[in-house]
């Protein structure tokens, strides 16, 4: 097995250890707006990406509704890339604030990345078309915490003044970001790739 290979597959196995984010179930206003939301999501999509939205499993579904319910900074133009900069910005900017014990821009930094703003028709579009399906959507639950839950723990260990502690959830940041790339991007650039949204 290559490094890079076993390093994937250590990083995916630690995401995939992550325990659930804790969710109470939606309202019925929230399924409402969540189901509106997939709606409009769908909307956009192609028709064969929509065919392979509509097979994925009752669990997917409704984790994809709680991630569009929970992440209220939406746009009806900016693409995957273009958002994935925001949050290298955000991610860049918790580095240089631990780095100079600024716990405040780090902790705001971090609320921002892990509730950041989702791209014009939501995440699928831009995703492998390979990998819309339950066995390749189904670490998407232990990325979210390895992401997004450990960035919302730093923010609350900076903002305690516990920079070493953010430091640790910056680390693991990281961790879930590489394996969430190394499971849907691959290497940057390889591929041409066009996002399943209608033009």
């Amino acid at each position: 097995m290559s490094l890079a290979l076993g390093a994937t597959a250590t990083l995916l196995a630690a995401c995939l250890a992550a325990p659930a984010l804790a969710a109470d179930p939606p309202s019925k206003a929230d399924q409402q707006r969540g189901a509106e939301l997939m709606q409009k999501q769908m909307s956009l999509m192609t028709p064969e990406l929509v065919e392979r939205a509509k097979a994925l499993s009752p669990e997917i579904k409704q984790f994809l509704m709680h991630v569009a319910l929970r992440h209220e900074r939406r746009s009806d133009t900016l693409t995957l890339v273009q958002v994935m900069h925001e949050i290298l910005t955000d991610y860049q900017t918790i580095g240089a604030a631990i780095a100079t014990d600024n716990g405040a821009m780090a902790a705001d930094a971090a609320r921002r990345l892990a509730l950041h703003r989702l791209p014009r028709g939501g995440m699928l579009p831009y995703l492998p078309f390979d990998k819309v399906t339950n066995e390749g959507l189904s670490v998407l639950p232990a990325m979210e915490v390895a992401v997004e839950g450990n960035a919302t723990k730093l923010a609350e260990a900076a903002e305690q003044g516990d920079m070493v502690g953010a430091a640790s959830y910056y680390g693991a940041v990281t961790t879930g970001c590489v394996a969430c790339h190394n499971h849907f991007r691959g290497q940057p650039g390889a591929t041409a790739y066009t996002p399943r949204l209608r033009k």
